[in-house]
């Protein structure tokens, strides 16, 4: 109970101070975005068209779930539409302090439908970890143009990292064989895990990178909607948005990334030289809006049909 309690004010303390900066720094920006505000006049098609890349993105990932289940032996288990319906619900959890919300609440809901509670969460954490490394490889390789602005050894570091990254994903299925001897050693348990084909595990790589791909893009587009001829390639966009993702989703902490997401998008926006300070806090407010629609509304509203409530 102690140990809840000091966890619950861990959490709370964070957020405070996270808002406390970022709001410092919005203060800081407020004169010019309540001036730019004033100015902008949205493109509501752009922004109905930025949906588009995103809803795609949704379905890759659902589908590379799938694949991953069918490779922890649990092929058939779930059509498309009770697959669909677990994903989107338990993506809600992800709006919950800690992160592991989401993958319990998958695979409990993947259980009730007959799919092995180690398969439903191992293969959605599988996925989750090859999310991750996938996102850290397109923030460099979209924006490896940034090193140019560095020092002679920049493109050689941002090179080196790039390379790293890339073996580490192609060494990814040696890591899972190896990861089972090593999970049963330290826990002094025996744990049964399935022999995750190669082939599984660089699709999932494969899958999310192309939805990464598809976020990035979005968020061009949505830019573009709310800010007008904004500056600076597609990939930079990417960039900015796969990197301030994933800072977010790392931050324990911060309930969907909150606040810590836009403040790492207003950075890289501003850093990058795609938008002015103004128009990065612009584009980062307006930003969580329309990403949390995204993801909350069809969870919110498969959560309340009336049916299968798996």
């Amino acid at each position: 109970m102690q140990r809840r309690t000091l966890w619950i004010a861990a959490q709370a303390l964070f957020i405070a101070a996270a808002l406390w900066f970022a709001g410092r720094a919005l203060t800081q920006q407020w004169t010019a975005v309540r001036d730019r505000l004033a100015t902008v006049h949205p493109s509501w098609g752009l922004v109905l068209l930025s949906c588009v890349p995103v809803l795609l993105a949704y379905a890759l990932l659902i589908q590379v779930w799938r694949s991953m289940l069918s490779a922890w032996g649990e092929s058939g288990r779930l059509t498309p539409a009770q697959a669909t319906r677990i994903w989107f619900i338990s993506n809600l959890g992800r709006y919950v302090p800690g992160k592991v919300w989401q993958i319990a609440s998958m695979g409990l809901m993947a259980q009730r439908r007959g799919v092995s509670p180690v398969a439903a969460a191992g293969s959605s954490l599988v996925v989750n970890l090859a999310n991750i490394a996938s996102g850290f490889v397109v923030v460099l390789a979209t924006g490896a143009g940034v090193f140019r602005s560095f020092a002679t050894t920049g493109p050689r570091a941002g090179l080196l990292i790039a390379a790293v990254l890339g073996i580490g994903l192609l060494l990814l299925p040696v890591a899972f064989a190896w990861g089972r001897p090593l999970v049963s050693r330290l826990t002094r348990e025996r744990i049964t895990l399935p022999d995750l084909p190669a082939r599984a595990v660089w699709l999932a790589v494969i899958g999310t990178t192309i939805a990464w791909l598809l976020y990035g893009f979005a968020f061009r587009q949505f830019t573009g909607a709310v800010v007008t001829h904004p500056a600076g390639a597609t990939s930079f966009y990417i960039a900015a948005y796969t990197g301030s993702y994933l800072v977010g989703y790392l931050a324990l902490f911060a309930p969907g990334g909150l606040v810590v997401r836009e403040a790492m998008l207003v950075a890289s926006l501003t850093n990058l030289g795609l938008l002015s300070a103004p128009e990065a806090w612009l584009v980062a407010l307006a930003s969580r809006v329309w990403l949390t629609v995204l993801e909350v509304t069809p969870g919110v509203l498969l959560l309340l049909a009336p049916g299968d409530r798996s």
